[in-house]
């Protein structure tokens, strides 16, 4: 049976936040992350900590929800680089700002599934919806690896992992 396009994209979606397929998904790259492990940074300018991360995809995420949702465009922040702030701090603020990942990724989802196979027609300018699906899928994996790598360099990553 062949598949619509929205739930391929579904599929992806799915497995970029919540289902192990080829690597780990954002939420057991996360899962069981404290604060003070979230802030961690390795040595070296070029590394982002995971809720740096955390807000970069948070931001990217939102920004698609409110452009597919027709409500006012987040403020353009001066550079991509300003995506990775972290303002908060503590245990507290930390689960707010997973949660709030989680939640707008569950408010895409909704409006994933009713894309249907409108998903790449476009009326308006720029990219398809079902586009910047697809890019904001391969952005959370790349991001995904990024966390895990942080986990493992910090040494909060199991040694052993079994997934099935």
């Amino acid at each position: 049976m062949k598949n619509k396009i929205s739930d391929v994209l579904i599929e992806n979606w799915d497995y970029v936040m919540d289902i192990e397929d080829w690597a780990p998904p954002l939420s057991a790259a996360l899962e069981g992350v404290n604060s003070e492990q979230a802030v961690w940074k390795p040595e070296g300018a070029a590394g982002n900590s995971i809720w740096e991360n955390v807000n970069h995809l948070t931001y990217y995420k939102e920004r698609l929800l409110r452009k597919l949702k027709g409500m006012e465009k987040l403020p353009d922040l001066e550079s991509n680089d300003a995506t990775f702030t972290v303002t908060g701090s503590g245990e507290e603020d930390w689960k707010q700002a997973v949660d709030k990942l989680k939640s707008i990724h569950a408010s895409l989802r909704e409006i994933i599934v009713a894309l249907e196979e409108g998903a790449y027609e476009w009326g308006g300018s720029g990219h398809a919806p079902g586009e910047e699906v697809m890019s904001l899928i391969l952005h959370d994996a790349y991001h995904t690896g990024q966390i895990v790598l942080v986990r493992k360099l910090q040494g909060s990553w199991p040694s052993t992992r079994r997934f099935d």
